[in-house]
């Protein structure tokens, strides 16, 4: 028996099942440990008013999760499109690029929220690595450790450029400059700090790491060249 063989179909079919339940199961989970605090923008967000909605994290997380079917069926149109001229890999390219906007795009919003003195109080920096960190506490940790974390997962599985830990880190700690210069530059009343580059980046490594086993291939990796058909004597 080949025990090197390729899984079948069904079982592919099988994993894929317990993913998709493990995910709405880890979902259903988080929602019931943040109900309370989104509920509190439910009211806001279902009437459409900006204020208490959009311009809170509560509201941002909620619009987000919300918006998750919408995120599935745009997955589902794009990989059908791609199945149908041919495409392969289809399903992971379109899970890729919906999951790197949808997971990115709300964090990148709580980041560029602006504070009380927006407008008013000139822009601060902190330089000093690691002297910020230990104020974050443990929820700002976890939160910076998610701005780039879907941009990190899925970018690897999208593009052979960043298949690397390496690049991952680079293209982490170049997004977080972008979006600490522009806090200073708009002046939103943020401390542009390099501890916020330094733990935005590590979460991109992390979460990249976690998609290892579906990265596209590098591409600098040697093609497969066919073996000679051994010689048959005469």
């Amino acid at each position: 028996m080949n025990h090197d063989a390729s899984p079948t179909a069904p079982s592919r079919r099988a994993r894929r099942t317990v993913l998709l339940c493990l995910t709405a199961l880890g979902t259903a989970s988080a929602l019931f440990v943040v109900r309370g605090p989104l509920m509190m923008s439910a009211p806001r967000c279902l009437a459409g008013r900006w204020h208490g909605c959009l311009d809170t994290f509560n509201g941002v997380v909620l619009v987000t999760l919300a918006t998750l079917p919408l995120a599935a069926l745009a997955t589902w149109a794009l990989a059908r499109r791609r199945r149908a001229a041919g495409v392969a890999a289809a399903w992971r390219m379109s899970l890729a690029e919906v999951g790197t906007v949808h997971g990115t795009l709300p964090f990148l919003w709580m980041t560029m929220m602006p504070g009380a003195g927006a407008g008013i109080v000139p822009g601060r920096v902190s330089l000093v690595p690691l002297r910020d960190l230990v104020t974050m506490g443990p929820l700002g940790i976890a939160g910076n450790l998610l701005v780039f974390a879907s941009l990190g997962f899925f970018a690897p599985m999208r593009f052979r450029a960043v298949t690397s830990v390496p690049r991952v880190l680079a293209l982490g700690a170049g997004c977080s400059v972008l979006v600490e210069t522009a806090q200073y530059v708009l002046r939103l009343d943020r401390v542009s700090s390099v501890d916020d580059v330094l733990v935005n980046a590590a979460g991109a490594v992390l979460a990249a790491l976690a998609s290892r086993r579906w990265w596209r291939a590098p591409v600098d990796a040697p093609a497969e060249r066919p073996r000679p058909a051994p010689a048959v004597a005469g």
